[in-house]
């Protein structure tokens, strides 16, 4: 089972953590989140009930375009490929194009975990 693991971290803390890796200071072990969230509301945003409807039908029906989606999910295309291309910035959605020029969405987790610390931790 493919996990992805998401944190939360200030822009200050994950620009600083980023510096020190490209520095050397820091090597990021397997365990540590890939994908880094300001805080809890913007990951809320983005894995909103009505997105994380979008994934189940991603996931459950497998469309093999976008246009498709559109149709499954009831959703606007344009709203559709906004949200969907945020998605795909994060890395919650892989977004293929294929040799006809379509886009295809595909899930590539089956599962999220959240590293969130608790308190102030410096």
């Amino acid at each position: 089972m493919k996990t992805l693991k998401i944190g939360i971290a200030s822009y200050e803390e994950m620009k600083e953590r980023t510096l020190a890796i490209a520095r050397g200071e820091i090597k990021p072990s397997c365990d540590e989140p890939t994908i880094w969230f300001t805080s809890i509301e913007s990951l809320a945003q983005v894995l909103s009930k009505k997105n994380r409807k979008l994934l189940d039908i991603i996931i459950e029906q497998q469309p093999n375009s976008i246009t498709e989606l559109e149709h499954m999910s009831g959703r606007a295309k344009s709203n559709l490929s906004r949200t969907l291309n945020n998605m795909a910035r994060f890395g919650l959605v892989e977004l293929t194009k294929n040799k006809s020029g379509t886009i295809t969405p595909h899930v590539p987790y089956e599962k999220i975990n959240l590293d969130l610390p608790i308190g102030i931790h410096r």
